[in-house]
Order: C-alpha cells, then structure tokens, then sequence
C-alpha cells in the first residue's frame, strides 16, 4: 500500500465533496432537480465517490501506474491499468463511458444513454475536484471546453451538464472564487 497514493485518494474525495457543498449552497436548485433523497445523493457524492479505487484489482494498477515512478509506465505497469481504469468506469456510473452501450450487432451500434442527474452531478463534482485542488474553480470549465467533443454524451446528458456549468459559471463571477480549505 502506498501512502501516497491513499494520500492522493483521500484529497480527491475532499474536493470532490467541496465541489458539491459549494453546489448545494450556492445552487440549491440544482440539487432540488434531483427527485430521490438528498441525503442518498451526499452519502453517493461526498462518501462513495470512486470507492472501487481502494478494492485490489483497481488499487495496485493505479498506485504502480502514477506512483511507481519509471517502471509506472512500463509496458505491463500501462496494460494493468488499462485492465483497472476499464473495471473502474464499468463499477462507477458518475464516468460518461458507463452510459455508452456497444451493441453486439452491427446494425445497432454505439447507443449513448441519458445519465441519470445524480451522476452527472457527481460527475461534475469529479471533474471540478482537480479545480479545488489547483485553486483556480475556473479550471473546470478549461477542462469540459477541451475534452466536450470527444466525449459520448446524449443530447439530454449534454444539455444537463452544460445548464449545471453555465450556472456554477454565472455563480462563481457572482460571488467570487475563493478557494476555502
């Protein structure tokens, strides 16, 4: 076990908790859209959030790949997470691949499903952890503009996630980005 990488772990949980509380306080309409229990979508948010990380088949790739210094990237260390970051967005619904069924027959294809609104708030969350941790909550949104073509998204899912960010956007030049601890 890697002290570092739990480490690693334990601050992007927090900032991935830091980005809904900042939600759920600045935005509470946002969470209001959500017709479950509040109560599940934090424990889900700021509690479970990439809780496979720590079970052995994802845990030991990830440590090797990003901590294990030269030999992280070796060719057996890449293909090993490969295998842990593949387990790791089929056990976890917040990453938009989860949503992106491929059909065994070719007439059907590539299907892209509507993510329900409790994960792409927490998909959300996750993207916005690396702002918290960087201290610029602008970051974020750098980050959608970049990767938004390549990823798979319904056009519900897209548009959800774009309203959520045009608000947390607004938001933040409203009140300001200080990064609180």
């Amino acid at each position: 076990m890697s002290r570092e990488y739990d480490l690693y772990l334990e601050e992007h949980k927090a900032n991935v908790a830091k980005g809904y509380r900042w939600i759920r306080e600045n935005l509470p309409e946002l969470i209001e859209l959500y017709y479950g229990n509040e109560f599940d979508l934090e424990q889900q948010i700021c509690f479970q959030h990439d809780a496979s990380k720590t079970e052995m088949d994802e845990y030991v790739a990830y440590e090797r790949y990003f901590y294990g210094g030269p030999s992280g990237r070796s060719y057996g260390a890449v293909k090993e997470f490969n295998y842990a970051w593949l387990r790791h967005i089929h056990r976890n619904p917040h990453h938009w691949q989860y949503w992106v069924l491929i059909n065994d027959d070719p007439d059907e294809g590539e299907v892209i499903l509507d993510m329900p609104l409790n994960y792409i708030l927490e998909m959300i969350c996750d993207w916005w952890a690396f702002s918290w941790k960087s201290g610029d909550l602008y970051e974020i949104f750098n980050y959608y503009d970049k990767h938004k073509d390549y990823m798979k998204l319904s056009p519900d899912t897209r548009n959800t996630v774009e309203m959520i960010l045009g608000k947390i956007l607004l938001k933040l030049d409203e009140i300001g980005t200080e990064v609180e601890d």
